[in-house]
């Protein structure tokens, strides 16, 4: 009985933290931050050159792409200051800072959007898209490379972070 109570008084506070597109993009986009931090600090720097194939990026590129993909789609649709890299050259710990900064400008360009504004359409090299369709891209290409470097760490037999989804 104890636990149903606990689950009905909790579960109005977690509904209502996802009840726009905007505040369920930022909790979702919190874990996925955190989860691909963890998978960058899992990987020792001397192997964030590795790639299983010549076709692949190293996993620094793949942390590096989804760096850049953040930024240019920030800045190129929701108006983000873009987070420079000062350096060609990166150590892992400042390419974790470099992500860190630029998951943090997505959240704040995000967190100021009215939520009618992600209806607003723009043009994308795939067809017009919504702000709300940009969003959901965002948070897919960080998936889809994230998975990629979850096989890396396995290839090297070091075991990936737990997965924290929602």
């Amino acid at each position: 009985m104890k636990k149903y109570l606990f689950f009905i008084l909790l579960t109005p506070l977690y509904a209502s933290a996802q009840d726009t597109p905007i505040s369920a993009f930022l909790i979702k986009w919190e874990n996925s931050k955190n989860y691909l931090l963890e998978i960058a600090e899992a990987m020792p720097e001397e192997f964030y050159d590795y790639k299983p194939s010549e076709r692949q990026m190293s996993f620094e590129e793949q942390l590096l792409h989804i760096q850049s993909n953040m930024n240019w789609l920030g800045s190129t649709y929701f108006k983000q200051k873009k987070v420079s890299k000062k350096t060609e050259y990166f150590t892992k710990e400042t390419l974790i800072v470099y992500l860190r900064e630029s998951f943090k400008a997505i959240e704040e360009v995000v967190k100021n959007i009215p939520d009618e504004a992600l209806k607003e359409q723009v043009e994308f090299f795939a067809g017009k898209k919504s702000k709300l369709q940009i969003l959901n891209l965002l948070q897919d290409h960080v998936t889809h490379h994230r998975g990629q470097l979850v096989v890396y760490l396995n290839l090297k037999n070091i075991k990936p972070p737990r997965y924290s989804g929602w």
